[in-house]
């Protein structure tokens, strides 16, 4: 598994550990995917040093797999060129070199943002490297998630962390309409996209059971974390200068490329096959992000809110 150590990564060893899969997690860094060891029995889970960018690491990494599972992905580019070594090329090395190993299947995690004429170098990089696994990897299964949310998650968490310090919230293409998923419903997919004998050759779109706004989803946060907070749409002319001045940012909080991200819908295309079709039902925010959200309440959710 490439990029096993992630937030949607974490989940998925979990899962393959409870099947009684020997999952060897590919990463950059074997120290700081010693965690996911606890998740299964003594040496089930293996740590290894194999980025998506070495040739010679990923064929060693998949040598002898019946399962390859790609989670690679970024969502802003630390060296430019980021989003083309990892997603695109990153993600055919990683599919030719399965195919070469004799690898059964594999199940490579794009995004429903993936479009060779999106706006965003994510988008297209996305979709470049959607068309490289299918060149190399006829059957690989690719899955397609919205945002994706649960405890560890950047979205939920980082507006509920802007809501204790902003005496406001901004909100950017606030008409833009996403379908978040819970990470435990892509972590399923993954695993019925690796088991299932109709899974082979097909893309899947993953999303939760209700489309929302932006501002939607930022007036339920406000909501869950009991703030009063008004919501100002910012214009964006501003929103564009902020997101250059932050791209000087080691962890940016809105780079460009999001900004144009940030203006196209993330809901799945008109019937495109999805979690109903893995025999997944998915979970609604509404059932999850609340007992993450708590700590972001007044007294960590002991108390009444005031704020």
């Amino acid at each position: 598994m490439f990029g096993g150590s992630g937030f949607i990564g974490r989940y998925v060893v979990k899962r393959l550990a409870r099947e009684g899969h020997t999952v060897r997690v590919a990463v950059t860094d074997p120290g700081g995917a010693r965690f996911l060891q606890t998740q299964g029995k003594v040496g089930q889970i293996v740590p290894l040093a194999a980025g998506v960018t070495e040739e010679e690491a990923v064929a060693r990494a998949v040598a002898g797999a019946d399962l390859v599972v790609n989670l690679v992905g970024i969502l802003f580019e630390r060296r430019a060129g980021d989003f083309q070594r990892l997603h695109a090329e990153g993600a055919g090395r990683v599919a030719r070199l399965s195919a070469a190993a004799g690898a059964a299947r594999l199940v490579h995690v794009s995004a429903i943002g993936a479009d060779p004429a999106s706006p965003s170098a994510y988008g297209r990089t996305k979709a470049e490297g959607e068309a490289a696994v299918r060149a190399a990897f006829p059957s690989a299964t690719i899955l397609r998630p919205s945002i994706v949310f649960g405890p560890e998650d950047e979205f939920f968490n980082r507006f509920a962390g802007l809501s204790r310090i902003l005496p406001f919230m901004p909100v950017i293409a606030g008409d833009t309409r996403f379908q978040p998923v819970y990470v435990g419903d892509v972590a399923d997919a993954v695993l019925a996209a690796a088991e299932r004998d109709d899974a082979p050759g097909r893309t899947y779109e993953l999303a939760g059971p209700r489309s929302h706004t932006f501002r939607e989803l930022l007036r339920y946060i406000l909501e869950v974390t009991g703030r009063r907070r008004p919501l100002v749409d910012i214009p964006m002319g501003l929103a564009r200068i902020q997101a250059r001045l932050g791209e000087f940012l080691p962890n940016p909080p809105l780079t460009r490329d999001q900004l144009l991200m940030l203006q196209r819908d993330n809901v799945p295309a008109p019937g495109a096959s999805g979690l109903a079709e893995l025999g997944i039902q998915p979970k609604a925010l509404e059932a999850v992000v609340p007992s993450y959200l708590t700590r972001f309440r007044t007294g960590g959710g002991r108390r009444p809110s005031a704020a």
